[in-house]
């Protein structure tokens, strides 16, 4: 009998802990109170994404996006950490609060915007078609005169498919597994033109010439908590700030030829 009350006794202060503990984690502190009360702001990131966020030869996690939240941290004076996350399950790392905010090359889309807080649109990744020919595409309908390579499930052959000449031109269509063999087939004479999002393009194959048509927008944001919008705030106005001061273009000019085409400054 003794064992038995021992045993309650044990289960029931167990519990009564546990409803006690409910809420632990809960500082009441304001999200930004909360970054703060800590020092640092944990960026999520997919550590392979160049140039946006990726590993250089030192294993250093390096890109566009990294300098630019660093900058923001030095304006918001907290430190900056960068986590490699699961991409796919980086909405429940940020909702554990394994990370603090999602910055990597993230397209803003209306579902995003519902799930999360998200910040001013400071990027367009454009979906461009890009030569080494000396080839300018005005019009998507003058693609039915050339061949045409993209990556397979990509958001360019999305952009693609969706434009309204796609029918025009379809069947001049070659998917590739990646940018690369495209690129490659392109050198040989076996394609004329790639569609490519512009940062990839840019980064990866600065000496081709980007045509003049642009099959559709691709605004980079940076995801945050839902409820965290004095968070979101904070580093929007930082953000700002950078983009305004010239700090931006700075960045972008050390990871891209064309540094105004993609920054998004109002």
């Amino acid at each position: 009998m003794k064992k038995r009350i021992t045993m309650i006794a044990t289960a029931v202060m167990m519990i009564a802990a546990m409803v006690l503990c409910t809420g632990c984690g809960d500082t009441g502190l304001s999200d930004w109170e909360y970054i703060q009360d800590k020092g640092t702001l944990i960026v999520g990131l997919d550590d392979t994404f160049a140039p946006m966020g990726f590993r250089d030869e030192n294993d250093d996690i390096v890109g566009f996006d990294i300098d630019l939240a660093r900058a923001v941290g030095d304006e918001l004076g907290v430190e900056v950490e960068f986590k490699s996350i699961d991409w796919d399950a980086k909405e429940q790392e940020l909702e554990a609060k394994n990370i603090d905010c999602i910055w990597n090359g993230m397209s803003w889309t209306e579902e995003r915007a519902e799930s999360m807080s998200m910040s001013k649109k400071y990027m367009n990744n454009k979906i461009v078609i890009m030569s080494i020919k000396d080839i300018n595409i005005t019009d998507s309908a003058q693609l039915a005169n050339y061949k045409i390579g993209t990556q397979a499930d990509s958001s360019a052959l999305d952009g693609i498919k969706a434009d309204e000449n796609y029918d025009k031109f379809a069947d001049n269509v070659s998917e590739y597994g990646d940018y690369a063999a495209a690129y490659l087939d392109m050198k040989a004479g076996r394609i004329d033109v790639m569609v490519i999002d512009a940062v990839m393009g840019d980064y990866t194959y600065p000496e081709l010439k980007t045509s003049s048509y642009v099959f559709m927008d691709d605004f980079y944001a940076i995801g945050f908590r839902k409820g965290d919008t004095e968070l979101t705030d904070k580093v929007n106005e930082a953000l700002q700030k950078i983009l305004d001061n010239g700090k931006g273009a700075e960045i972008s000019n050390k990871w891209f030829k064309n540094t105004t085409s993609f920054i998004v400054t109002d």
